[in-house]
């Protein structure tokens, strides 16, 4: 078995939908310019509240990159 090594960066998604939705709005962006993406971890969620309803869910991340060989 292989050891890795992984780089780890921080996202904040946002969505007008979900929790859930921010976060693969940010994992599917990020995704467009970055390789071996592996794994997640929420740090945070916040969301913003406008008329007394949520407005907008931000969610920020830690994300692996697994590093290449």
């Amino acid at each position: 078995m292989t050891n890795h090594v992984y780089k780890q960066i921080e996202l904040t998604g946002s969505s007008t939908q979900s929790s859930d939705d921010a976060i693969r709005v940010a994992l599917e962006k990020a995704s467009k310019t970055l390789r071996n993406l592996h794994w997640f971890e929420v740090i945070g969620t916040r969301g913003q509240v406008e008329d007394g309803k949520i407005a907008h869910w931000q969610v920020t991340l830690k994300v692996g990159l697994r590093i290449d060989d």
